[in-house]
């Protein structure tokens, strides 16, 4: 032990130089002292400590140390791999082999933080509270996943955990299935290959709102790498593993979400799909081939790898992501492609042009696509009346297109407008689902939807599906988070739908921008990475709080909404929670909103534009007017965030 502790006080001396040099701000010296010199940290963190100091990568253990790492609005994200990494921190070939060690960084000691805080805030109300901890394939998930139900167990509590990876929506049901208390999924979902993450829940399967998530951070406050010690040797010895039961049951919802088996059968659309090294395959695949559908596989990307060596980031938003899945629907004439992200919460898809090549739908498109078909074929099953009911809703983001609202309000539904962020539709399905309880009995939730869903309305609210602008989408309300495994489900369905009428996607597109008028959004993100970054995204999200601008791109700003500050009703007149998020209303009909995001290094800026359409030749010109639109505010934006970031 001497000479561990002499070994990192040799380091804590080599901070306190570059502090007093000025390579190191006080709060990283503090912050790295702190660890060292709690004597806790294993012998090889000392060491790569110790060599980034040795190498002068002061910039680098800045980033590692400038402060501790919180929980945002997807928990809790970081670098587990740094910028610049410790010799002892890559194996011969240069890939890492062990997590990076910092406050700022996900690694063992914050794994065990994050995991012990909420074990503290579960515990205090449920004794011997029951865990279910899942995990993507990035670097070191299955080594968190296994530190973190062997932990919980040692602390007094039962752990579940899967036999390999899967995805975030199977995590949140299995939550509810297992009648858990809490949940952790480790994932960084479509983040670069660099970075990992720790999400939690609690036993509604949704992710922790406030008070809870405040409760969890101070309970995660007050523990240090002393307090990790005794749980940093993984012990799985009491650690049970997910009963095959429980999976099957999931595979059954995703399989469920389908309406009319028989349209697939009659109209089967031909579909390549690619999980992108990550854990769609795991139910998306067997889900498909129940429904049917025998998708083409791109082969590439199938083998789960925390590397993704096939993109430059995992992410389905990217168009770059869909490089070979779409030189496989050249070569099979997929009626559709579909990829998901690493862990599976995200969707994006791709259809053919008539005249050859591909065209990439948005979020909002889907989220509009979707929209449309699950209302209208709820309609048809006879789920739903032909009028609607005001006790059927929709449920998005305010940062999704109003398309969907239009859309709603169309077929009579109602449209519920949440903060940014998954969990705060979770909320929703939550608060209905207890309303469906209290008046209809405790068994209500449980029923198949075609005898619920006359309760719902007539008791609380039928939840039709819930949409993110990022590509996230949910129509099953016994999972509480975007569902890309049962979202790929859906637009299959909708594909065979369309094509039983010999139209596509597009067509359905085309169709809605017909009736709604040609809808454009633009999501405009500016990255600013370690703590000069992060202090650049305070002063742009501040100073537009503080000083909000009276004309935006030539137009005047009629309103500014600031969600911190005032009170805003949704559709069913609760409160919006307070959160700092900023929108602005113009006088042509556009709008903008800015904030700061919670899982990423990130400011966004989101832009809202949208053109009439005369007619159907006017169709493309009204799209093209709307982009411009769109486009010129991102550009307005762009210049004015520079300004306030300096």
């Amino acid at each position: 032990m001497g000479g561990h502790m002499s070994a990192s006080a040799a380091v804590v001396s080599l901070l306190q130089a570059a502090h007093g040099k000025g390579h190191l701000s006080a709060a990283s010296l503090a912050n790295a002292a702190e660890w060292l010199r709690s004597g806790a940290l294993p012998a090889d963190a000392v060491v790569s400590l110790r060599d980034l100091c040795e190498r002068g990568a002061w910039a680098e253990l800045e980033d590692r140390f400038y402060k501790g790492i919180a929980f945002g609005t997807g928990g809790m994200r970081g670098r587990t791999v740094g910028r610049v990494s410790a010799a002892n921190e890559l194996d011969p070939a240069g890939l890492p082999v062990r997590a990076a060690i910092g406050s700022a960084c996900l690694n063992d000691v914050n794994v065990l933080r994050a995991v012990m805080g909420l074990w503290k805030h579960v515990s205090s109300t449920r004794p011997g509270a029951r865990l279910v901890v899942a995990h993507d394939v990035r670097h070191f998930s299955r080594h968190f996943a296994e530190l973190i139900a062997g932990a919980w167990t040692q602390l007094g509590g039962e752990a579940y955990l899967f036999a390999g990876a899967r995805s975030t929506p199977q995590l949140s049901f299995t939550v509810r299935h297992l009648a858990a208390q809490a949940g952790v999924v480790i994932t960084a979902s479509h983040n670069p290959s660099h970075d990992n993450g720790f999400k939690c829940c609690l036993g509604d399967g949704g992710q922790v709102l406030p008070p809870h998530d405040a409760a969890i951070v101070a309970e995660v406050g007050r523990l240090g790498p002393a307090d990790v010690a005794p749980y940093l040797e993984k012990n799985l010895a009491g650690v049970l593993a997910v009963p095959a039961s429980a999976e099957d049951a999931y595979l059954s919802r995703v399989a469920g979400v389908v309406l009319d088996p028989g349209i697939i059968a009659r109209h089967t659309p031909k579909v390549v799909f690619t999980n992108v090294h990550g854990t769609g395959d795991v139910m998306v695949v067997p889900a498909l081939r129940r429904a049917g559908i025998d998708p083409h596989m791109v082969e590439e990307q199938r083998d789960h790898d925390g590397r993704f060596p096939t993109v430059a980031s995992p992410n389905p938003e990217n168009a770059a992501t869909f490089a070979l899945a779409l030189k496989l629907a050249e070569e099979v004439g997929a009626d559709l492609v579909l990829a998901t992200d690493p862990d599976s919460d995200r969707v994006g898809a791709a259809c053919p042009l008539p005249a050859g090549g591909h065209r990439l739908l948005n979020g909002n498109e889907v989220a509009a696509l979707l929209a449309e078909f699950r209302i209208s074929s709820l309609k048809d099953a006879g789920v739903l009346p032909a009028a609607g009911s005001p006790n059927a809703a929709v449920v998005k983001s305010l940062v999704t297109t109003p398309l969907v609202a239009a859309i709603c309000a169309r077929h009579g539904v109602r449209c519920v407008e949440t903060l940014v962020g998954f969990k705060w539709i979770a909320r929703k399905l939550e608060q209905w689902s207890r309303r469906l309880t209290e008046g209809a009995g405790p068994d209500a939730a449980a029923l198949p939807l075609r005898r619920r869903a006359p309760l719902a309305m007539r008791h609380s609210t039928l939840f039709l599906l819930g949409a993110e602008e990022s590509y996230g989408y949910l129509a099953d309300d016994a999972v509480r988070d975007k569902d890309a495994n049962a979202a790929v489900l859906m637009l299959c369905e909708y594909a065979a739908v369309l094509r039983s009428r010999g139209r596509t996607l597009l067509d359905a597109l085309d169709a809605l921008h017909l009736s709604h008028g040609a809808h454009h959004e633009d999501l405009l993100n500016l990255s600013f990475e370690g703590a000069e970054g992060a202090a650049r995204i305070r002063r742009i999200v501040a100073s537009w709080r503080a000083n909000p601008p009276a004309v935006v791109d030539g137009s005047k700003v009629l309103r500014v909404t600031d969600y911190e500050r005032d009170t805003v009703l949704d559709a069913e007149g609760e409160r919006v929670p307070p959160e700092e998020f900023i929108l602005a209303e113009l006088a042509d009909g556009r709008r903008v909103a800015v904030r700061a995001s919670g899982t990423e290094p990130k400011a966004k800026f989101y832009s809202f534009a949208r053109s009439a359409v005369a007619d159907a030749d006017d169709l493309a010109a009204a799209r093209a007017r709307a982009r411009a639109q769109a486009l010129a505010l991102r550009a307005w934006l762009e210049a004015d965030a520079k300004r306030r970031a300096q």
